[in-house]
C-alpha cells in the first residue's frame, strides 16, 4: 500500500477491524515517514445497471448515491457514519436482488425508507425531489402523513 504522505510503498498494518458489510479497514503506518492512515476494502460485486424512468441505464454508482443522501441531510444532525450506513445498506440490497438490472424506483424507495427512520426533514427533502412534491399543498399533505406515522 503506497502511504498517501511521502508516496513510499513500505507501510505496516497496525490493526484491522471488518464492519457488518463485510467490509474491512485497516490502519496501517508508514516505515518511512512514521504518518498513520487507514485504508477501507469491500468485495467489488458486480453492479447492475439502473434503468431511469426515462428508459436510459446507467451504472449504480454509489457515490452518485451518498451524494444525494448528503444534500438531503445537509446541515441536520445526521452523522457521515450514519450516511454511509445507509448508502452501504441500499447497494447490498440492491446486489442481493441477483438481478442484472434494477428500476431507479426500486432504489429510490430504498433510500426513501431508511431516510424516514434516520432523519424526517432530510426525508422530507428527498421526497420533495423524488416523490415530485411540486406544490406546498402536496408537501404538507407528505409532512401529515409523516406526523400521524410517528
Amino acid at each position: 500500500m503506497r502511504c498517501p504522505y511521502c508516496g513510499t510503498e513500505d507501510t505496516k498494518v497496525v490493526d484491522t477491524t471488518h464492519d457488518v458489510r463485510g467490509g474491512v479497514r485497516r490502519r496501517r503506518e508508514c516505515l518511512k515517514c512514521r504518518q498513520r492512515f487507514s485504508t477501507y476494502e469491500r468485495a467489488v460485486l458486480s453492479s447492475p445497471l439502473v434503468v431511469k424512468q426515462d428508459g436510459t441505464r446507467e451504472e449504480f454508482d454509489r457515490e452518485k448515491l451518498a451524494h444525494g443522501v448528503r444534500i438531503a441531510c445537509a446541515k441536520r444532525p445526521v452523522s457521515a457514519a450514519d450516511i454511509d450506513r445507509l448508502v452501504g445498506e441500499v447497494e447490498a440490497s440492491v446486489q442481493q436482488l441477483g438481478k442484472a438490472e434494477v428500476s431507479s424506483r426500486v432504489v429510490g424507495d430504498m433510500v426513501i425508507a431508511g431516510l424516514k427512520e434516520l432523519d424526517h426533514i432530510a426525508y422530507i427533502r428527498y421526497a420533495i425531489v423524488y416523490l415530485r412534491l411540486d406544490d406546498l399543498r402536496s408537501i404538507r399533505d407528505e409532512i401529515n402523513r409523516l406526523l400521524r406515522e410517528s
